[in-house]
């Protein structure tokens, strides 16, 4: 797996750290020393995906998520020392991938990077053919969603999620079986991760006028709901 992989945090040692890793697995580092630095290597570069630090300087990683989301879905995946984790769940709710915490292993780092960036670069295996759900159309050749054919943005890790469950719409399907589908195996994700992801697609798809788009199955998992606009 190849790749530009953007590395935004103000401490320059945690920069060496992640660029030499990854590398050191086939991927080129390109760094930023702040959230204005890391809006503009988005503008003129062509990153494939961005490790940003929350605790960016004047202004945070939050902030760079929330102004990059306004116009590209760029695959982002925050880094974080701080031990609060409303901070982690927030990141995910504006648009974050996944998130890692300081201190980190470089080797667990790269693994989400890959796992993220399998599920964005569908051009690198044959994808599965559009899936269809009530209103609910998503085409993943073209990591395109749509409700009675009003386009809905997702992020890598959303569309995957929503992809898994589409695929089999009447099944329930632990969190579990949602974590191996969109992260793989021998990866730790929280439930809170998968919640949030979850609760994002839900607002989204509402927004859209697709208001029961999940169903939780208490004590056993989710499953599609009716998908059907008024």
């Amino acid at each position: 797996m190849s790749g530009q992989i953007l590395i935004v945090d103000d401490d320059p040692n945690i920069r060496e750290v992640i660029g030499f890793a990854v590398e050191k697995s086939g991927f080129t580092a390109v760094f930023a020393k702040h959230g204005l630095a890391a809006l503009e290597q988005t503008r003129t570069g062509k990153p494939d995906l961005m490790v940003l630090d929350i605790g960016l300087p004047e202004m945070d990683g939050l902030e760079v998520c929330r102004e990059l989301r306004k116009t590209s879905d760029l695959p982002i995946l925050f880094l974080t020392a701080r031990d609060e984790e409303i901070d982690r769940v927030v990141g995910l709710e504006i648009g974050g991938d996944d998130y890692v915490t300081k201190p980190f292993s470089p080797r667990e780092l790269v693994a989400r990077i890959k796992a993220i960036l399998k599920r964005t670069q569908t051009n690198a295996v044959p994808s599965d053919p559009a899936l269809s759900h009530g209103d609910l159309r998503i085409d993943p050749d073209r990591h395109l969603c749509l409700v009675a054919g009003q386009e809905v943005s997702l992020t890598a890790s959303e569309f995957s999620l929503l992809e898994a469950l589409m695929s089999k719409p009447v099944n329930v399907m632990s969190r579990q079986r949602l974590v191996d589908a969109i992260y793989g195996h021998n990866i730790h994700v929280s439930d809170r991760t998968i919640d949030s992801h979850i609760r994002n697609i839900r607002g989204k798809l509402a927004r859209a006028g697709c208001a029961e788009s999940i169903v939780t199955v208490h004590g056993v998992g989710l499953r599609m709901g009716s998908c059907q606009t008024a």
